[in-house]
């Protein structure tokens, strides 16, 4: 079907929809509703730009981005630095919160030790998408059997969910100690959503994109935590380099923790599934027009890759440093609520600790709760292969938006059975470390085959740091598994 499509479509012809399916529900529906596929124009939400903040061809412009230097270097930062800013959700948060809280700076380490497989991993992802031109999902399942892709999607979707729920609670918690007590959270759970709900259904993507730009900012909270704080210098210095191993349990079960929030498998989705959507906004709307890459694209990509992981990093190096140095100790209670985390910095370091950790609580929720739902919905519609975007509107793709209101409705209903947030968001990041092993595996496989990646496979250092996040990933959840039983 790709061959019949038009190179290049004026804006008043049918959208150009791939080599995909028409959506299923709207198909469905039968005579109710006109099944002609819309125009380009019609298709496009209100106020659609011609790209997304990035340059203006997207990946394409790299040359031109490259040449400005510094901030040219600005300009390309986009899907990596979405990508790397909402890994550090609630989820993430209350997973380093806990780290600290029961072994103070001994994960610190991990912080360092896991931004080169984070980097690796994510270039991969992108990596995929920029050369076949479509989404992790579609490149998956044309490569390996539709059972097993069809597996890691479905345990993708409902780990997103359950991380939508913990996250959601986690956002409602912070609002609440932000209002001084005043207002439950409960009362905030469903206005959180119906905002996030709204902001994907309505808002052009070029916006959406630009919005989730400027909550990358509220992670920033965390590292003026650490300086508030003042940690003794030498003690951090010795923790962030020198390794720290138990083998129990508990220990086993925050690293592995640590590692399914850190390497999430949401992350490898909309990492793909982004670098895809900036094809598009770049006016390459068959898959193929945007099938083949260069090195300056390539190169592109992974300076973007690379400042977003090491942005998630320091936050996430910042936020065990501030709970392990001000919550660990004999005598403190470990941290099971949103509450306790940050109320158990004010008497400690103040009130702006306690007000900068629950303002980054909510802005990195509201980002991460789109991020979550949006890959949900693109891994599930790469698989089956029906049309979909964040940057057309729902009338004519109620499939793909009816998965990210379904996720997210799920996550209200686990509210609406009050599982306790940060212990659910500790759980969540245990679910994903189980389930990213395999799909790395596929990751792996996929970036270094010669037949679909052609000449731009992934490189022999890339390919080792996926294997060892890989094998990593899979030893401790297996030595958790282990040790509880």
């Amino acid at each position: 079907m790709a061959s019949l499509l038009s190179a290049d479509p004026p804006p008043d012809h049918a959208a150009e929809p791939d080599d995909e399916r028409p959506d299923p529900l709207r198909s469905a529906m039968g005579g109710l509703v006109d099944l002609r596929e819309p125009t380009a124009r019609e298709l496009q939400k209100q106020g659609e730009a011609a790209a997304t903040g990035t340059p203006e061809a997207g990946r394409t412009a790299a040359e031109v981005a490259l040449s400005r230097g510094p901030r040219g270097i600005l300009q390309l930062l986009g899907p990596g630095l979405i990508t790397g800013a909402s890994d550090d959700d609630p989820s993430g948060i209350g997973t380093y919160s806990q780290a600290g809280s029961q072994f103070g700076t001994s994960t610190l380490w991990l912080a360092l030790f896991t931004f080169p497989l984070m980097v690796a991993v994510q270039e991969t992802c992108a990596r995929i998408a920029l050369q076949t031109g479509v989404g992790l999902g579609t490149a998956l399942r044309r490569k390996f059997p539709s059972w097993l892709v069809g597996v890691c999607v479905a345990a993708v979707f409902a780990a997103n969910t359950v991380n939508i729920g913990a996250d959601l609670g986690a956002v409602a918690a912070a609002g609440g100690l932000l209002s001084g007590g005043h207002i439950s959270p409960a009362w905030l759970v469903l206005p959180a959503a119906l905002v996030i709900g709204f902001m994907q259904l309505r808002l052009a993507y070029s916006t959406i994109f630009r919005t989730f730009k400027v909550l990358t900012l509220a992670l920033f909270a965390y590292v003026i935590t650490v300086v508030v704080i003042h940690p003794a210098p030498l003690q951090t210095l010795e923790a962030a380099v020198i390794p720290h191993v138990a083998l129990d349990q508990a220990f086993l079960g925050i690293v592995v923790a640590i590692l399914g929030t850190t390497i999430s498998p949401y992350l490898f989705f909309w990492q793909a599934s982004t670098e895809v959507e900036e094809m598009k906004a770049a006016g390459q709307r068959s898959e193929r027009q945007r099938r083949g890459t260069s090195r300056r694209e390539l190169r592109a990509a992974r300076i973007d890759v690379g400042v977003g992981m090491l942005f998630s990093q320091l936050v996430m190096f910042s936020i065990i440093l501030a709970s392990g140095s001000v919550l660990h100790g004999p005598g403190r209670d470990t941290i099971e609520t949103a509450q306790q985390a940050a109320e158990a910095l004010r008497p400690v370091a103040g009130p702006l600790a306690f007000v900068l950790f629950s303002v980054g609580m909510v802005g990195t929720g509201m980002l991460a709760v789109p991020v979550l739902s949006g890959s949900a919905a693109y891994a599930v519609k790469e698989f089956f292969g029906f049309r979909g975007s964040l940057a057309e509107r729902p009338l004519f793709r109620p499939t793909f938006y009816g998965l990210i209101v379904l996720a997210i409705a799920g996550g209200l209903l686990m509210n609406l059975l009050q599982i306790n947030p940060i212990q659910a968001l500790v759980a969540t990041a245990i679910i994903n470390g189980i389930v990213a092993a395999p799909i790395l595996v596929l990751i792996a496989l996929l970036g270094r085959d010669r037949r679909v990646m052609g000449g731009r496979r992934s490189g022999s250092w890339s390919t080792a740091l996926v294997w060892i996040a890989t094998i990593l990933m899979g030893a401790a959840a297996i030595g958790l598994i282990v040790t509880t039983l």
